[in-house]
């Protein structure tokens, strides 16, 4: 597979890769600061320096901030310091991250798929929405090693023991 193309496997894959030799390799996506667990032990986080693809000759290092928190455990935020002044969070479901660390996953706004890209083992995200597309390259070993702190946390299959619905509904009837 390559990250142009989730669904691209083979020589077609092989040749994309090897002729990208050209590709910003020099910048750093290894992690800035190991798996952090929050203070309040109710999150898992960790700052990464991630590459935003812009073609297949040129990418830009990026600061993102992968959290977990135990208060939204179906989700995972990831938020890219683009030298903005407000950040960009996306938010998405915390399975769709796990599944794309093996196979290429997600339909719409948010596909995830592993792949290598100049003999380093990345994980790719493509993400869409109405102000446009970004195609972002993150470290492997550094999203598993976070995404194995979350998953200890809060297990797959007990996301719902953390979270206080009949509290939620009381406080939505009450008009909190």
């Amino acid at each position: 597979m390559d990250r142009e193309n989730p669904g691209s496997t083979g020589p077609a894959g092989d040749a994309e890769r090897s002729a990208d030799t050209s590709a910003d390799t020099s910048a750093d996506t290894s992690a800035e600061i190991g798996a952090d667990v929050g203070a309040d032990v109710g999150e898992v986080r960790e700052e990464l320096r991630v590459n935003l693809i812009l073609s297949p000759e040129r990418s830009v290092p990026v600061p993102a901030r992968f959290c977990y928190l135990t208060d939204d455990p179906y989700a995972v935020h990831i938020t890219f310091h683009l030298g903005q002044d407000s950040p960009v969070t996306w938010v998405f479901a915390r399975d769709l991250l796990v599944e794309g660390m093996f196979r290429a996953c997600g339909h719409g706004d948010v596909r995830i798929w592993p792949t290598r890209q100049g003999g380093r083992n990345v994980i790719c995200l493509a993400l869409s929405s109405p102000a446009g597309d970004a195609l972002i390259e993150a470290p492997a070993g550094a999203v598993a090693c976070w995404l194995e702190g979350a998953l200890r946390l809060v297990p797959p299959g007990r996301e719902e023991a953390g979270l206080d619905m009949d509290g939620a509904l009381a406080a939505l009837l009450a008009g909190h």
